[in-house]
């Protein structure tokens, strides 16, 4: 009797049509059953292109964006840069440690998990809750509030990628520091570091992107910046003030993300984090003159 492919191939078998079918059938109940329980009023969700068409009308056609309107949303777009880029300092500040600490190469086993655990409780809470159930609290409404709800969001994001970035590292550099004498923080400043790095920096300037776009979204809830103007604005049913708000949004954006990524490509390609030749050289005076 000849045998299967399957069996001489020595390769598990692939799941059967049924079980492909039945995965899929079971996705679509899935979706079903949430969408049928949610209380989701499916003829308003089939008005909702009309509805967005005619705000943008509104914004954009009849008479056109307030022109004159551009230079207070560009204040207003200034004051979300800048909470955004507050916000990702204090989170690198925080989240480079973080990360040491949080990586399991270089850290301990109770110390890394205990972090990691702290990290992923940071990250639980999105911008918004942080900044209505903390920060507008304790700092009132406006970009003070923003920033912080941004950096501590950011804190650990970037905590968690740096250590990954760092359980991700070659161990020879760290392995030639230890050789030479290097101790604690010196395995880490001549080892670690430079391996990583350009990698870290490359998040930084990536969750400044996303920090703006979280900046603007924290201005609806009284955090100041662009998203507050265009809450108000809307609100007020100012559609050309609104549109012109819009604009400047989407400028700005595309111009910070091309910046930020011209950057981001030139830390990452001009950087040969693999090879650390200087170990030796920089360690060695220190072990000598002990």
């Amino acid at each position: 009797m000849s045998a299967t492919p399957s069996s001489t191939s020595g390769r598990p078998s692939r799941p059967s049509h049924v079980r492909r079918d039945l995965a899929i059938v079971g996705a679509a109940a899935l979706f079903l059953w949430a969408a049928l329980t949610s209380g989701i009023a499916f003829a308003e969700v089939l008005s909702v292109p009309q509805g967005v068409w005619l705000i943008v009308e509104r914004m954009f056609f009849q008479g056109g964006p307030d022109w004159s309107y551009a230079p207070r949303a560009m204040e207003a777009m200034i004051e979300s840069l800048q909470m955004a880029w507050i916000g990702t300092v204090i989170g690198a500040l925080i989240s480079l440690p973080l990360g040491f600490l949080g990586a399991k190469n270089v850290s301990s086993g109770v110390v890394s998990n205990v972090v990691r655990q702290i990290l992923n409780a940071i990250r639980a809470f999105p911008e918004v809750v942080l900044a209505i159930a903390i920060f507008i609290p304790l700092a009132g409404l406006g970009p003070v509030a923003g920033a912080l709800a941004i950096g501590l969001h950011s804190a650990g994001t970037l905590g968690k990628l740096t250590a990954e970035a760092i359980e991700g590292i070659d161990p020879g550099p760290v392995e030639a520091a230890r050789a030479v004498g290097g101790r604690g923080l010196q395995v880490q400043r001549w080892g670690v570091a430079p391996q990583v790095l350009p990698e870290i920096i490359a998040f930084w300037l990536y969750r400044f992107e996303v920090n703006i776009r979280a900046g603007a979204v924290l201005g609806i809830v009284g955090a100041g910046g662009i998203g507050f103007l265009l809450q108000q604005t809307i609100t007020f049913g100012r559609y050309p003030q609104a549109g012109m708000a819009l604009i400047v949004v989407v400028a700005v954006t595309i111009a910070v993300d091309t910046v930020s990524g011209a950057v981001r490509r030139r830390v990452i390609e001009g950087s040969d984090v693999r090879a650390v030749p200087e170990v030796e050289v920089i360690l060695e005076p220190a072990i000598v003159g002990r």
